[in-house]
Formats: C-alpha cells, sequence, structure tokens
C-alpha cells in the first residue's frame, strides 16, 4: 500500500455546518411606504481560506519563486508558526487532524451519555488515568508471568504464537495479506522485524547522533526493567541490545525491502523449514491455530534465515527480556504513568524531539477508534461527509483519471501493446472514496468501561483473529486500510485501487467554494499522485488484474528507468542538514507521485476549462493559483530530530523538496516567469518528465 503522507486545515463547509458568510441577518425595521421591496440575493458562499482557497497571507513575496517556490508560498507561516508541544511536526495534515479528533471526540461524548454505550466504555476506560494506576501492573502480570516461564526453546514457537496473538512485536513480522501473484487468493507472509529502534541504522552507523540514541535507547531498556522490577536491569539491557544489534545485521534495506520483486518469494513449509532451521514456524502455525498453510510469502529470506539462526543460538534470558520489553512498551498507554512516560520519553522525545505527550483525551480517541473503529467511523461520516461532497469528489477523481488516459495515449516512449494495457489498467481502477461501502460487525468484541488493559488486550487478539481468519476466503474487497477520519490517501496494487477518506476532502486539499484551479493543484495532484502510484518503479510491475507481472516491453523498461534515475538523482542531491541528504532510491515511489500526479491534474485542469480563459484573481493567474494550491498542502515544519528520522526511514521526500518537484514542469517556469540563474531553474533538457 502506498499512502500520500504521514502528518494535518479546518473546514466547516464540507462538515455541512454554516458559516457567518452563510447565513443572511435579519432586520427589525418596516419597509418604508410606496417603495418597492427588493430580496437582495444571499452572497456566494466564500471559500474557506483566502479570497479564493489559497491562505495568501502565509506567503513570503520577498522570495523569488524560482529560488525556492516552497519559502515563497508558505514563507510567512513557516516563519510565524511554532509547532505546538505535543507535536513532532505541524502542518496543513497536522491542522486537519486536530479537527478530525475533536469532532470524533464530540461523537464519542455525545455516545457516552447512554450507559450502554460500548463506545462509551471503551473511552472512558482509556481517559481513567487514576484508575489505571490504581491497578499497577495486575492487568499485564499474567502475561509476563507466562513470558518468565519460557524455559526451553522448544516452547518459544507456542509463545511466539500467543505474544502475536496479543499484539506484540517479534523477531520477524507475520499475518495474512493478498498474494501478489494470485491477487483473488489470501496468503501467508513473514517479514522482517525485531528492532526496538526505527531502523537499522540506528544499531550499525558511526553517526554521533545515532550514536548518541543508541545509548538513549539502551537506557530506556534498562528504565523499562526497572520499573518492571526485574534485577540486573543494566546488564540484561545490554544483552538486549547486543541481541537486536546482531538481528540489525542481518535486516535488508529499506530500499532492497520496497521493491516488489525482490520481496516476493514464495516456499512451502519444506522450503522454509530448510531455509531457516533455528526456528519451528511449523509449530507457530499450529498455535496460532492455522491448519491450512502449506505454502507462504518470505519478503526478506535472508534476514529470516539470519534471524532464525539467532533464536537459535541468543540465551533464553535475552529472548524472554526482549519480549518483556516489547509487551510493557506495546501497552504502556494502559499501564500506570511510569511506564506510558518512560515510553513517550524515548519515542516521543528523544526521537522525534516532541517535548510534551499528547492530552489524555486526544490519545483516549485514538484509542477508541482503534478498538471499534467502524461502529466511530459511521457515526463520524453521517455527520461529517455529506453526499455532495463525495459527488464533487467523484467527479474530480473521474476527471483525473481521465487526464491519466490522455498523458498514457501521448507517450512516445511507450509501445502500443503496452499503452493498450496501461489503459485498461486505468479501466479496471475501483475509486474508493469517503467511506467503505460495508462496516464491519463489531460486535463480537468484548468492551468494559473499567478495563482499559483488558480492552487493549481484547481488541488486539480479535483483529489478530480476523485477519488469520481470511485464509482460503475470498478477498475482503469492500475492505478499507484506514478510517474515514484519516487526513491521508492510498494506492492498494494487488487490489487496482486509490482510496481517499473523507477527512482528507476538506481545505486545504479541497474547498467546494474554491478556485477550482486551487482544488485542481490540491486535491487533484493528490488524486493524480495516487493513480500515477500504480505506474510508479513499483506499481508498474502490477497488471491490469492487480497481478505481479512482466507486462511491459523491455524498451519500455528502458526508458522508463532512465527517467526515474534522472529523478532519483535529482533527490539525491538535496541536503537538508549539512551531510545528510534525501535518499532517492528511497523516496523514488513518492517522487513519481508527487511529479506524475501535478503533470496529470493540470492537464484536467486545463481540460475541465472547456477552452475558456479562466479569470485573473487578486493579480494571479490560474497557473500560479494551480501551484500555489500544490505549496500549500505541504506547508509543514518538523522539529530536527522527526525530520532526520523520517530522511532515514520515511519513503516521502521532506516538504519543501515535494514542493519542489514543480520545477520539472514547463507551465511552472511560464506561469511564475522562472529565469536561468535562479536556484531552481532547470534547462528544458534537465526536466524529469515520465508521464
Amino acid at each position: 500500500m502506498n499512502r500520500l503522507m504521514i502528518c494535518l486545515a479546518a473546514s466547516t463547509i464540507l462538515a455541512g455546518c454554516a458559516t457567518t458568510d452563510d447565513r443572511v441577518a435579519a432586520t427589525d425595521a418596516a419597509p418604508v411606504a410606496n417603495v418597492p421591496m427588493t430580496h437582495a440575493a444571499a452572497p456566494a458562499p466564500k471559500p474557506e481560506l483566502g479570497t479564493y482557497g489559497f491562505d495568501a497571507a502565509g506567503m513570503d513575496a520577498a522570495v523569488q519563486p524560482g529560488d525556492n517556490f516552497f519559502e515563497y508560498a508558505n514563507g510567512t507561516w513557516l516563519r510565524n508558526t511554532a509547532i505546538p508541544a505535543d507535536k513532532s511536526g505541524y502542518g496543513m495534515f497536522t491542522v486537519l487532524d486536530d479537527l478530525s479528533k475533536q469532532r470524533t471526540r464530540t461523537l464519542i461524548e455525545e455516545s457516552a451519555k447512554d450507559p450502554n454505550s460500548r463506545i462509551g466504555a471503551v473511552y472512558a476506560s482509556f481517559t481513567d488515568q487514576a484508575a489505571i494506576d490504581a491497578k499497577g501492573l495486575a492487568p499485564i502480570t499474567p502475561w509476563l508471568n507466562q513470558i518468565k516461564a519460557l524455559n526451553s526453546r522448544a516452547a518459544l514457537p507456542s509463545l511466539y504464537a500467543e505474544a502475536y496473538k496479543n499484539g506484540v512485536g517479534l523477531p520477524f513480522s507475520s499475518g495474512v495479506r493478498q498474494d501478489s501473484k494470485n491477487p483473488d487468493a489470501y496468503i501467508f507472509g513473514l517479514s522482517q522485524s525485531g528492532l526496538g529502534m526505527p531502523d537499522r541504522d540506528y544499531y550499525l552507523s558511526n553517526d554521533a547522533r545515532l550514536t548518541e540514541i543508541r545509548a538513549k535507547y539502551l537506557q530506556h531498556l534498562t528504565n523499562m526493567l526497572t520499573l518492571a522490577g526485574e534485577p540486573n536491569a543494566a546488564a540484561r539491557a545490554q544483552a538486549l541490545l547486543a541481541f537486536e544489534t546482531e538481528i540489525a545485521k542481518v535486516h535488508w534495506t529499506r530500499v532492497d525491502s520496497r521493491d516488489a520483486t525482490k520481496t516476493y518469494n514464495k516456499l512451502t513449509l519444506a522450503d522454509l523449514k530448510k531455509s531457516a532451521p533455528g526456528f519451528d514456524f511449523a509449530r507457530m502455525f499450529r498455535d496460532l491455530g492455522v491448519t491450512n498453510v502449506d505454502t507462504l510469502l518470505v519478503s526478506q529470506p535472508s534476514a529470516l534465515t539470519g534471524t532464525a539462526k539467532l533464536l537459535a543460538s541468543a540465551p533464553l534470558g535475552v529472548l524472554r527480556d526482549q519480549l518483556m520489553v516489547r509487551s510493557l512498551n506495546s501497552f504502556a498507554s494502559v499501564l500506570p504513568s511510569q511506564f506510558d512516560r518512560e515510553q513517550f520519553a524515548f519515542y516521543g522525545t528523544t526521537l522525534n524531539g516532541t517535548p510534551q505527550q499528547e492530552a489524555r483525551w486526544k490519545r483516549g480517541v485514538d484509542f477508541t477508534v482503534g478498538t471499534l473503529q467502524d461502529d466511530v467511523s459511521k457515526l463520524y461520516v453521517e455527520r461529517y461527509f455529506p453526499p455532495e461532497t463525495k459527488a464533487a469528489a467523484d467527479e474530480l477523481v473521474k476527471n483525473v483519471v481521465q487526464a491519466m488516459g490522455r498523458r498514457i495515449d501521448g507517450l512516445t516512449w511507450m509501445a502500443p501493446e503496452t499503452k493498450q494495457r496501461a489503459r485498461a489498467k486505468l479501466a479496471n481502477f475501483t475509486t474508493k472514496i469517503g467511506f467503505p461501502d460495508q462496516w464491519r460487525d463489531m460486535s463480537g468484541l468484548e468492551v468494559a468501561g473499567d478495563d482499559a488493559f483488558g480492552n487493549a488486550l481484547r481488541s488486539r487478539r480479535f483483529e489478530r483473529a480476523y485477519n488469520l481468519n481470511k485464509l482460503g476466503k475470498p478477498i475482503y474487497r469492500w475492505e478499507w486500510g484506514m478510517t474515514p477520519m484519516t487526513i491521508n490517501a492510498y494506492a492498494n496494487f494487488s487490489m487496482s485501487e486509490i482510496v481517499f477518506p473523507a477527512a482528507i476532502l476538506q481545505p486545504p486539499f479541497f474547498d467546494p467554494h474554491a478556485d477550482p484551479a486551487v482544488n485542481y493543484g490540491g486535491i487533484g495532484a493528490v488524486i493524480g499522485h495516487e493513480i500515477s502510484h500504480h505506474f510508479d518503479d513499483q506499481g508498474s510491475k502490477y497488471d491490469e488484474t492487480g497481478r505481479l507481472a512482466d507486462w511491459w516491453t523491455p524498451s519500455d523498461v528502458t526508458a522508463f528507468k532512465a527517467a526515474t534515475d534522472k529523478l532519483a538523482a535529482q533527490y539525491d542531491a538535496y541536503e537538508p542538514f549539512p551531510g545528510t541528504k534525501v535518499n532517492g532510491r528511497l523516496t523514488l515511489g513518492e517522487n513519481i507521485g508527487d511529479l506524475a500526479g501535478l503533470t496529470v491534474a493540470y492537464d484536467a485542469y486545463k481540460h475541465s476549462l472547456n477552452g475558456a480563459e479562466a479569470p485573473v484573481i487578486d493579480g494571479t493567474t490560474a497557473d500560479q493559483r494551480f501551484y500555489l494550491g500544490w505549496a500549500q498542502v505541504w506547508r509543514a515544519k518538523y522539529r530536527e530530530a522527526a525530520a532526520r528520522q523520517r530522511l532515514l526511514t520515511d519513503p516521502h521526500s521532506p516538504s519543501e523538496q515535494r514542493v519542489s518537484v514543480v520545477r520539472n514542469l514547463d507551465p511552472w517556469y511560464q506561469a511564475y516567469k522562472v529565469q536561468p540563474g535562479q536556484k531552481l531553474y532547470l534547462a528544458p533538457e534537465q526536466r524529469v518528465r515520465v508521464w
């Protein structure tokens, strides 16, 4: 699944609420005799941002667009906006996320007025920190005792099966997924895991900052074991860090791990036993209740082999400690507050630079949504996603999909037979907008208003059972990977779908009262981004049925690679911090999505004008407004720790570089009269053109 971003501008218009501009003031004055009465038309609804959908007050007109388009469009906002203490970054995605949380809180609290409300019970259990503290470690003690009782390597697979059901991370990740080469079937899959820090580089790099984080992680492991009352915590933490470092050594890089071809490795259980003899996977599957596994997918075979070897040789005490610390971190938010604070101190402050944890109610909203996802989602879309918004988004998506088809038809480097299949792939897309057509039945999940830990544990076991139960079933094509309240979007290659949750269909991404150019530069480019993911360096490997297959001619592959190599090199040159650059290969799919998404959305906008001239508004042309719409949605800033972590782990480029993709687009040069010598200027032959 390829997602738009991780990050979140508020709207009352799309929530179906009136603004003060929509209301006509009443008057008590009587009409003057013999003067005909006239009824003035209500003023046209205004866009939420600025006069045409863009917050011009946030610009910095002193910056030349050709030198830094990100700061030109957003510079004043960047200077004047402080990152809230409870956030690692702040921008348009974050603003919308805060709005979404506040709206969801209102819905939850309204539900809680009913004493029988399951939603209210879950929320109440989480927000009552005093009750959680009073219980101490008693709720998790039976599970911790089960971990401590591990006294033989033969019993490890059974313990790992139980940990999997409890949602506790293992030295490998597992679960049921769609088979990329047989997209009408589910298959069990295994992938590398086992690290408590975000990436192998945190364990292996000699970079001074990562070395410092490593020392703080060691202290975090020590603190967690100490809080749990374990003796010899410092020495045990050192052994655990050494074990995870060995796992990091066998891990694949993130660049290799995003390669759909390299990570498709189908093995029989017998093959798995030969390649990873150090761990009895068959026994773990049996204890999971998965008896119909004969073949499975392994994403990183050599990493799994190496990890199994480590499991066969590591001291049992280290394996117990890893599960114990993973469990305490995983359930920290529903354990006594000292565990919650310690977990945040490392993962929130050390890794991301966030000084203050979010208010308990905000995390309570997330907890409630995570527990009763579809129950809460139904309430949200009933109130905040009117049918007219969905209809407008449907129309916009249709226009952008058609524009992509015209781009495919006009390609000079793609063979006719490949174009025909690319067109078929486009025609087979499923577009999901707003919310699922079908809701899950959550009634089988037991919840209680005074049992936060129990709610978390039962929810995880419920979700794991739901996932495992997919084996042998038809594909759940109605299922979503995000809630309607999520400010994001995604493309799913095997499902041949693009998905846009309700909450992203708000300003600054989309405002039905904004100038169309801004909407096409905002949500239009987002739509184009997700469409083009199906044709990026990985999505292009999936055919019109969603099957991982070779369907391009060799000459197509060569031409495409030449263009995408240039784009990777362009991003490799960006240096957000001295000595730290963007990884053009890690971010390639998203950069292709940005470049192609803007290209396709611009064509769709021009086509929507039907040959008419768009007006000049506030001195800005339609093309200028289109690109400002793009720059505005990436208006964001990050704490340095968070920005550095994202450079190592995130397949998305930083916001400034996402905006700077405009330097590859000829109409942008014309719109802003960008000249040679300006910092973003590229000669026409240097501009990357993909779709």
